[in-house]
């Protein structure tokens, strides 16, 4: 498993390398040849790659710490790690937007305009376009591949540069043409692009660390998987959240009431590995068997009222010895209901001697047992169960 993760963290590094590289030599431009062409929406526009630069340096950090072992001291593992930096990423970039923002109202109401930008503007925009789509869709098509939510979101927000770089061709090209204000309102809407992303970026991650649900849809994907495991009868109390790129479910499991206690186990098994092969993001699953529904119940504050063995044993010592004279082996099944207990019990070989000493049949002594416990307000049921001679 960790070797998987290793694996995945590379590939995630790899690509976020890659981009930042990009980021870093196509802020340095743009700024560069904004401040000479005097382009204020260029030099925006340049601020916004070299943020994404900061951003991409976050994401490799960040993919180092989440992608660790769990330890003692997070043995549910280190994915919120991610969310954590991702609320960080957010916020500076909210942060930048506005400062980027401020500049370029100041530019719009100055008493003089400024010198109009120049052809090379046009030219930086224009290679930061094509440079900027190349990379969102590299970074895309890995982030799919490697079903990382962090890896996408870096991707669309490279797609944001490029989006932003056309509106700097559009807004140069029109104050070029006379229209000197365009160039600073289009650096205004660049700013607003950033602060939007980050905003966005913080919603999400918060929205995770308050372990709000997944999708409805996406729950009824699981279900459905649960259900058709043999063995389910259904599925209740059904919890879930995320936790980085990480779906980390529980359920109460409902299964036949006969069944042992290490069928429903096996049943519960293979749940997990169910939606383990089918959904590759699913971290780890919590699991309860009942035999009856308890939804209702509120089983997080539900305590049993009904008897244990220990009680019910008892009881049935006691039948057995009035009606046989003595208190023969046997095994007793439990089948609880929260309002009843159903009994099976599995004779000895000692049972078939009482009978005939006492001249009972197995169903007279059935019927008898049942009639002796018929005045206690747990017992439903009661099935005898005799070993053949």
């Amino acid at each position: 498993m960790q070797e998987q993760l290793d694996q995945r963290r590379k590939a995630a590094e790899r690509v976020t390398i890659i981009g930042g590289a990009l980021d870093g030599v196509l802020g340095l431009l743009k700024i560069l040849v904004g401040v000479v062409a005097n382009s204020s929406a260029l030099i925006a526009d340049g601020i916004h790659s070299l943020s994404d630069l900061f951003t991409d340096l976050m994401v490799i950090i960040v993919l180092r710490l989440s992608h660790q072992a769990p330890d003692e001291n997070h043995p549910w593992g280190h994915a919120r790690f991610e969310t954590i930096g991702t609320v960080a990423l957010g916020v500076i970039l909210v942060a930048v937007g506005g400062a980027m923002a401020y500049e370029s109202v100041s530019l719009l109401f100055a008493e003089a305009p400024p010198a109009l930008p120049g052809w090379p503007a046009l030219v930086v925009a224009a290679i930061s376009i094509l440079s900027k789509e190349w990379i969102f869709r590299y970074t895309l098509n890995v982030g799919r591949k490697l079903q990382s939510d962090l890896i996408i979101a870096n991707a669309w927000h490279s797609r944001t540069d490029a989006l932003s770089s056309i509106v700097v061709l559009v807004a140069v090209g029109g104050a070029m043409a006379g229209i000197w204000w365009l160039d600073a309102l289009a650096a205004v809407l660049v700013a607003l692009l950033v602060g939007k992303i980050g905003w966005e970026l913080v919603a999400k991650s918060v929205t995770e660390l308050v372990d709000t649900a997944l999708p409805e849809e996406r729950v009824s994907e699981l279900r459905d998987q649960v259900l058709s495991v043999e063995g389910v009868v259904n599925v209740h109390s059904f919890k879930s959240r995320l936790m980085g790129n990480q779906s980390l479910l529980e359920m109460h499991l409902q299964v036949a009431p006969h069944l042992s206690a290490a069928e429903g186990h096996y049943i519960g098994d293979n749940v997990v590995c169910r939606l383990q092969s089918r959904f590759d993001n699913i971290g780890h699953v919590i699991f309860h068997i009942d035999t009856y529904d308890d939804e209702e119940m509120h089983p997080e504050t539900f305590c049993p009222v009904m008897p244990g063995r220990r009680e019910v044993s008892q009881h049935l010592d006691a039948a057995m010895t009035r009606i046989l004279g003595d208190n023969p082996d046997y095994e007793l099944i439990l089948y609880y209901h929260p309002e009843y207990i159903d009994l099976d019990i599995k004779a000895s070989a000692q049972i078939h001697q009482l009978l005939e000493q006492t001249g009972l049949s197995a169903d007279a002594l059935q019927q008898s047992l049942r009639e002796q416990l018929a005045s206690l307000n747990w017992f439903r049921y009661l099935n005898l169960w005799l070993p053949p001679r």
